[in-house]
């Protein structure tokens, strides 16, 4: 840590705004380091050599406030705190610009590992594994049965229309990223379009909800559900069926994403399905189609990713491989909407 702060995050002037709003909380100087794992916002753990925080802000240099509402996971976060679904406290907002230069909000610190990888279940052993896993599942059930009107989030989201906006945002991503031919693509797509189920109740939607995503205690416990950026209200089989998809990697060669659900332990589809739907109560007869949605999505992730990656808008190692693993997303996803939608 460094204390005159990593980039996007001018201590001095977060000090101050702290013993303005927040007096008595820092007790020294503050020093901070950024928290790596981020693919969007950016966070950071701030210290006064006593008490830790965390804190999150959009990315240097963001164009969309929109993409980066911090007021909006604050608000969702905050109004989670009191229910069944962990996550952090919230401790402030800061909207003035004039801070950070960017919205930014203050939570506690929640102690626990963030499970990325295949080896890292591995070294666990399975029946460890098998447990994480198993409480990940019940926790997006414990979030979808919160009562949006009962935590203040009745107007978070527009639920009418929810599966059609999904398609066709996701659609106009690939439209603003497509540069070479992606056989099976627009037949995807299309057989999405033509298909689109009737939704169930409304329910608070993660958006990317993963086992990245979460912090696991020491008892194998997920201590703290992250990352609400993309959260909505919304089809709560959304989430269901990235879970689904993602624990079906393993067979796709996506070498480019890391892949714990490979790990020994970790439940199969057909049981990740079966607990879900048990313990919510929900009707997962329709959820091929979701998980074509799922398959479409995390295709159109990719291929922008490729796409930046040719125009030399991407950072890092790795990223050549990633238009290697569309290919085999848009046949999955074809070949599951063949398997029936019920």
């Amino acid at each position: 840590m460094t204390d005159t702060g990593p980039p996007g995050l001018d201590l001095a002037r977060l000090r101050a705004h702290l013993d303005t709003r927040l007096p008595g909380l820092a007790a020294g100087p503050l020093r901070a380091e950024v928290v790596a794992g981020g693919r969007s916002n950016l966070t950071y753990v701030v210290t006064d050599g006593t008490d830790e925080w965390v804190l999150r802000r959009p990315p240097l240099g963001h164009v969309l406030p929109t993409a980066h509402d911090m007021s909006r996971e604050y608000r969702v976060v905050s109004a989670l705190h009191p229910t069944a679904v962990p996550v952090p406290r919230t401790l402030l907002l800061g909207a003035d610009e004039d801070v950070l230069g960017a919205p930014f909000y203050l939570m506690e610190l929640v102690r626990g590992t963030p499970y990325r990888t295949e080896q890292e279940l591995s070294a666990l052993g399975s029946e460890r594994t098998r447990s994480i896993a198993l409480d990940l599942i019940d926790t997006l059930v414990e979030l979808h049965a919160v009562d949006p009107a009962a935590v203040g989030l009745a107007d978070f989201g527009r639920p009418e229309g929810f599966l059609h906006r999904q398609l066709r945002r996701w659609k106009k991503q690939l439209d603003g990223s497509r540069s070479r031919d992606l056989p099976g693509i627009d037949r995807l797509h299309d057989r999405l379009a033509a298909a689109v189920p009737d939704s169930p109740a409304p329910a608070i939607v993660h958006g990317d909800y993963r086992l990245d995503n979460v912090l696991v205690s020491g008892q194998d416990r997920i201590t703290a559900v992250l990352d609400w950026e993309m959260s909505t209200l919304g089809d709560p089989l959304t989430d269901l069926a990235l879970m689904v998809a993602y624990a079906q990697r393993e067979t796709l060669g996506l070498t480019f994403v890391a892949n714990p659900s490979g790990a020994p332990g970790y439940p199969g589809v057909p049981e990740i399905v079966e607990r879900y739907a048990e313990r919510s109560g929900r009707d997962v007869s329709g959820l091929n189609w979701y998980v074509g949605l799922a398959f479409f999505k995390l295709a159109v992730i990719l291929e922008g990713i490729h796409y930046r990656y040719r125009e030399g808008q991407t950072v890092g190692a790795g990223f050549e491989q990633a238009g290697d693993g569309v290919f085999p997303l848009i046949d999955r996803g074809n070949e599951i909407l063949g398997e029936g939608t019920g």
